[in-house]
């Protein structure tokens, strides 16, 4: 059986609301590595909402998050049928 690998996550991970609508933002990389960090949105119906490419640091993520969500809405993440990838 593969052993689980621990996750860091960010500082800058949590959840965050706007015009009434709350998600789960995790910003996360291997634990004790250097490596790029990953990005996920959870919607309140558990959708996940993950980026393709990861992030050299959690500041680009969250910044990538926070343009998202200044250029399409907080929203966008919610109406999606299919999975959504950025």
């Amino acid at each position: 059986m593969a052993k689980k690998q621990k996750l860091e996550h960010s500082e800058l991970a949590g959840e965050f609301t706007e015009d009434g609508v709350t998600v789960l933002v995790d910003i996360f990389r291997t634990s004790g590595s250097n490596e790029d960090w990953t990005m996920e949105v959870v919607t309140q119906a558990e959708d996940l909402i993950r980026w393709e490419e990861p992030f050299a640091t959690d500041r680009e993520a969250f910044d990538e998050f926070l343009a998202v969500v200044e250029r399409e809405g907080i929203r966008s993440f919610l109406d999606d049928e299919e999975p959504s990838v950025h």
